[in-house]
């Protein structure tokens, strides 16, 4: 029986992905049987057998690695649909045809040289807890034993592979009902009287460049697109699994060169850039300059709020936006005034999905700093759809919901009304090493920036000598060198690092709001690093609170510290 300890890695925060090395014959049947085991143990319904939607995306060997997992899944009396070349929101679009499963071969927006694995489970994507409980079924040889078992018992079957026109037609048919809807509700406010099938009178006046990247939506975005625009113009939409323009990552920096220039070239109204699979999105406007995630969140979110269907108008008082923790600390403020309530999370899509889908509705929208956007107003999927978010932002600069129907808005001229974000990248640094008993130094910085808030706010010196650190935080160390030197900070000193009415978050990592800026530094999920991030109402601000940071990280290590100041702004 092989085994398979060099795959623990593959097995992350929200799917399985890494070095093609690791990605042997022997492991994908295997996973293929560990899929089975999980798909037979989901009840139907209607006791029917489970039907299992499987797409790839454009990497060497996906299409390999998808026929074989599918194959499995069939070989042991699943109902399996192949989707063939697809984005991961198309999979998830199919998928709830269905019975809510489905699985894409896919590595995201990662290096050509990396592959992966996304699936879904009646609908709900895994938790780290469900990837990590698979690869424990794997390493204990329970997926082997379960494939000696039942091979012998089940008939292979030959599984129905969908064409590309069905794949495609299916889910645009599924966007063109919600602009349908859009049209109706924006006429029933204005009291205008509309046939129940009324859809917009001519395609949007917009010049709209897109860069796909040589990704999955290379197939896809022209025609999609092209049914709703007037003017469209691609950019590397030939499907590549080598990535000859660059890694499929709209966010890395400088990677959304090309398109700028061609906005500016073609005197665009606006650049859309999609990545490897098709769930980020990342936008230039009319002036060529890349619009932040912060501000694009802010946007889509509004969109969100004010194309609510009337259903959830009614039964919704304050609706909620999602923002995770690296975005910026405008965001709070703008969501207030769109009379939504905004609602800090944790990073990471699927943790954002699965909040929503627990919400009873009431997570109207959510954002993620890399480009994930998520609506949750019953009219699409439930899922981080670059495609269909992109088309939402196109529709409202043009539709009848604005003031002035027919009238293209400018997105620069919308932009310049928002708040001034001096921000750095989302920038990663190398993790340091735990201090003292496995202590890190997210948790040091969290027990301290707790005690300095603790000064801050004390009132008498009897206080400030009584108070434990160690208490603040559950599952600390019980002892922590913080607390040390923490004891010889005075108020002075702690008030000038956190000042009174700064806001501190840990629920992932370290989050300081100050009154012209935030910063916030946290372990990554999908790496060994450190994802720090700081953003002012000026250069002066971003300097001020990265200087902050570092003197608060300096007690710990001082080469992190030296890593926060020497970051510059974007």
């Amino acid at each position: 029986m092989p085994s398979f300890v060099a795959q623990q890695s593959l097995f992350r925060a929200y799917d399985i992905r890494g070095s093609r090395q690791h990605f042997t014959d022997d492991f994908i049947r295997v996973l293929g049987h560990a899929f089975t085991h999980l798909y037979q143990g989901q009840q139907s319904i209607d006791n029917e057998k489970n039907i299992v939607v499987i797409g790839h995306d454009v990497r060497n060997s996906s299409n390999t690695i998808a026929q074989t997992l599918a194959d499995i899944l069939s070989q042991h009396g699943l109902h399996v649909i192949q989707l063939g070349l697809v984005t991961t929101p198309m999979m998830i679009f199919w998928a709830d045809q269905y019975q809510g499963h489905g699985i894409i071969v896919t590595a995201s927006h990662s290096a050509k040289d990396i592959l992966g694995v996304k699936w879904l489970v009646n609908h709900i994507s895994p938790s780290s807890t469900d990837i990590q409980a698979l690869y424990q079924q794997i390493a204990h040889g329970n997926a082997q034993n379960y494939a000696l078992n039942t091979l012998n018992k089940i008939n292979y079957r030959n599984q129905p592979y969908l064409s590309a026109d069905q794949v495609a037609n299916a889910y645009t048919d599924g966007i063109k009902q919600v602009f349908r809807q859009i049209c109706r509700d924006a006429s029933q406010k204005n009291n205008q009287n509309v046939k129940g099938n009324q859809t917009p009178s001519s395609k949007l006046d917009l010049v709209v460049v897109i860069d796909c990247m040589h990704g999955a939506t290379s197939n896809f975005a022209q025609p999609l697109f092209g049914h709703f625009c007037r003017h469209v113009i691609m950019l590397n939409d030939t499907p590549n699994g080598d990535f000859p323009s660059g890694n499929p990552d709209p966010t890395e920096p400088k990677r959304l060169k090309q398109l700028q220039q061609h906005v500016l070239i073609h005197r665009a109204d606006i650049g859309i850039a999609f990545d490897g699979d098709g769930d980020r999105l990342m936008v230039v406007d009319n002036h060529g300059k890349v619009v932040t995630p912060d501000h694009l969140l802010y946007l889509l979110a509004k969109i969100a709020v004010t194309e609510r269907p009337q259903s959830l108008e009614s039964s919704l008082l304050s609706p909620q936006v999602l923002f995770d923790i690296k975005c910026c600390h405008h965001l709070p403020k703008l969501i207030t005034k769109l009379g939504a309530m905004p609602v800090i999370s944790k990073t990471g899509s699927s943790l954002m999905r699965q909040q929503m889908q627990q919400s009873d509705g009431e997570i109207i929208f959510a954002g993620e700093l890399s480009g994930h956007f998520i609506f949750n107003d019953n009219r699409f999927i439930l899922y981080d759809d670059a495609m269909y978010a992109a088309l939402r932002l196109l529709h409202w600069l043009v539709g009848p919901q604005r003031a002035e129907p027919n009238r293209t808005a400018k997105l620069a001229d919308i932009i310049d009304g928002l708040p001034v974000i001096v921000s750095t990248a989302d920038h990663y640094l190398p993790l340091p090493e735990a201090i003292i008993n496995d202590c890190s130094i997210v948790q040091h910085l969290a027990i301290f920036c707790q005690y300095l808030q603790q000064l801050v706010h004390a009132t008498s010196a009897t206080f400030i000598a009584q108070s434990d650190s160690h208490a603040i935080i559950a599952g600390t160390p019980s002892f922590c060198t913080c607390s040390i030197k923490s004891r010889s900070m005075t108020l002075e000193q702690a008030q000038a690092l956190l000042p009174v009415g700064t806001k501190l978050s840990c629920i992932d990592g370290v989050r300081l709001d100050f009154a012209r800026g935030f910063g916030v530094l946290r372990q990554s999920n999908t790496s060994q690093n450190l994802t720090v991030r700081f953003a002012g109402d000026s250069i002066d601000d971003l300097i001020d609170i990265q200087t902050r940071f570092a003197a608060l990280c300096h007690p710990f290590n001082e080469h992190l510290a030296t890593q926060i100041l020497a970051i510059v702004a974007e």
